[in-house]
């Protein structure tokens, strides 16, 4: 854990929940498939929150040992992602308050990178959209790894790509699964909660936590 702010040298930032509020688009698309395959809403809001922040893979073994062969896993996906699709068509996908200011602040100080399960393919166009994606000069993407959230490989790839340990890098998390990724790793946590608070076990794991980005503000 950094003692002081002088050691850090890195900011990563996981992307859903944390610069783009996609996470609540994500939640309402998990219940609109949740009702197509007739799940109670108290099951998929616990997949939901339980899987946040995993990859693709992550997401479907944990959905299995849940609903068991039941649902295809596959086909649920389909569904998540053509609701979440339909929703951002309409509306798009908005940055998180603070989100563009809290890059503009830091860029000049720190290097910036991007840990996020979500895959390239999705990545590289809601950042682009939003005009943020040049803030980052890692990205590593949930297609990039075996194992994303709550697995520690993701930020240790991001921090080997940006040729710094992970004591001197903080990162920046919404979910569970991203802080206990990032602290596994090594890393200075620092979490904004957005969908999912902190309980008394992620608390003890936290550099900071915040109510919003601009916050950080306050200590790098």
């Amino acid at each position: 854990m950094a003692s002081d702010t002088k050691d850090i040298k890195a900011v990563i930032f996981d992307m859903d929940g944390v610069i783009l509020d996609s996470e609540s688009i994500s939640k309402k698309s998990w219940f609109m498939a949740g009702k197509d395959f007739d799940l109670p809403e108290e099951e998929i809001l616990l997949a939901f929150e339980k899987s946040t922040g995993c990859n693709r893979l992550d997401t479907q073994l944990f959905f299995t040992r849940m609903f068991g062969e039941k649902i295809d896993y596959n086909i649920f996906h389909e569904k998540c992602s053509f609701y979440f699709d339909e929703i951002a068509a309409k509306n798009g996908i908005p940055l998180m308050k603070n989100a563009a200011e809290i890059l503009q602040y830091l860029k000049p100080k720190y290097r910036i990178a991007l840990a996020s399960s979500t895959t390239a393919d999705r990545v590289v166009p809601q950042l682009t959209a939003v005009n943020v994606i040049d803030f980052f000069e890692v990205l590593v993407t949930g297609d990039m790894v075996k194992h994303s959230k709550p697995n520690p490989e993701i930020y240790l790839k991001a921090c080997a790509e940006l040729g710094i340990n992970p004591e001197n890098c903080a990162a920046v998390e919404d979910s569970p699964n991203g802080i206990t990724s990032a602290f596994s790793a090594g890393l200075n946590c620092i979490m904004v909660p957005d969908q999912i608070p902190a309980d008394k076990q992620i608390k003890k794991t936290l550099w900071k936590e915040c109510k919003d980005l601009g916050q950080l503000k306050s200590f790098l």
